[in-house]
């Protein structure tokens, strides 16, 4: 599988690969919005308002995958110094960042006609801030860390620490008492949320998934080519 991801693999990647992907994005994003906004059903109880869930839901979901891995790949960085990772990492952080602050703005809008409040320090929503917060703290420890060696060994802390706050974010509704609904989609049993309302979610989350891998690919190339320049320079 990481084999897929060594540089001469992205390297060779083309604007015609792109393109398709892009292409390939649009159609379930495009997809996945009629079928959202026009042919899923209201919610009995939430109404329209349901149907933020089409994006607050794959965002959510998408934000600890990102945070997830970046977490793992640094811990292998740090344990079997395998030099593509912490480049692998740094390209998926403003990919998760984005759908961090697209999850809480959209679960804000979500909270007001159902809670009848923008905002509550409830457990879900707290530790998803703190989760965005690490996400800030890890692009701008490679922004502003001139030596790239400190700045990977500092980011790879974060993202490690950032990591114990994820099983806190999954169990925080079940853990404690929280406005938050819990879950409806669960890997150990079957999805609670009916079948007109899970289509649209499972196509936009293919179409959330396919945005996630083409930015990841595209700043991932860059940052091989930056990395191969700055090697370049420093043997010269």
């Amino acid at each position: 599988m990481l084999k897929n991801f060594f540089p001469n693999k992205i390297l060779s990647l083309n604007n015609k690969h792109f393109r398709f992907l892009i292409a390939l994005m649009f159609i379930f994003i495009i997809l996945g919005l009629i079928y959202s906004i026009f042919i899923s059903p209201p919610d009995y109880i939430q109404g329209d308002s349901v149907r933020i869930m089409y994006v607050h839901v794959p965002a959510s979901i998408l934000t600890l995958v990102c945070f997830g891995f970046m977490g793992i790949a640094s811990i292998m960085a740090l344990i079997f110094k395998i030099k593509i990772l912490p480049l692998m990492a740094k390209s998926l952080a403003p990919v998760g960042f984005i759908f961090a602050l697209v999850s809480i703005v959209t679960g804000s809008l979500w909270g007001k006609p159902t809670w009848g409040i923008w905002w509550v320090w409830d457990a879900r929503l707290t530790s998803m801030l703190i989760l965005f917060i690490f996400y800030i703290i890890y692009m701008l420890i490679w922004k502003y860390v001139d030596n790239y060696e400190n700045a990977n060994k500092i980011s790879s802390i974060v993202a490690i620490v950032g990591s114990f706050n994820l099983p806190v974010i999954k169990y925080s509704v079940e853990w404690w008492n929280t406005l938050h609904q819990t879950s409806s989609l669960k890997l150990t049993s079957l999805p609670s949320i009916h079948y007109t309302m899970l289509i649209p979610l499972f196509i936009m989350f293919i179409g959330t998934v396919l945005y996630t891998l083409i930015i990841f690919l595209m700043r991932y190339k860059t940052e091989l080519i930056k990395f191969k320049l700055d090697k370049k320079n420093k043997s010269n």
